[in-house]
């Protein structure tokens, strides 16, 4: 991974906070994605520094950020709004997109919109993509 690139989390599961905590870690620089203002205050307290809050309804809101995102994980808490966010968010980077989803049947739905790797999972532990 460049230096200069973040990583982007989806985070609305308990997975996804283990997630954090691993990158925190590790030291990597990473933000995330969230379409809530008490989501984004509650990743803030467990050390996300940086958020986009995304208005998944408003397509003029859907601008990528300042700086260059790398791989993506999405940890689906909703199939839709795991759905709406790879539609937006998967043209801010050619890197990777992962999807970590409990479910074994939405994995043709997920690579028809953009995801590289859809990781089906009970536990949530992908921290192994990382290393």
């Amino acid at each position: 991974m460049n230096e200069s690139e973040f990583i982007l989390v989806g985070a609305t599961t308990k997975a996804s906070e283990q997630f954090i905590y691993y990158l925190k870690f590790k030291g990597l620089p990473f933000a995330v994605v969230t379409n809530n203002k008490q989501e984004q205050q509650h990743l803030s307290e467990i050390g996300a520094d940086h958020a986009i809050v995304l208005d998944t309804t408003e397509h003029e809101t859907w601008i990528a950020p300042k700086y260059r995102i790398g791989k993506i994980f999405l940890f689906e808490s909703s199939l839709s709004l795991c759905c709406r966010y790879l539609q937006i968010i998967r043209k801010w980077s050619s890197k990777p997109v992962y999807v970590i989803t409990e479910r074994d049947n939405a994995r043709f739905i997920y690579k028809g919109l953009g995801a590289d790797h859809v990781i089906y999972s009970k536990t949530g532990n992908v921290s192994f993509l990382l290393d």
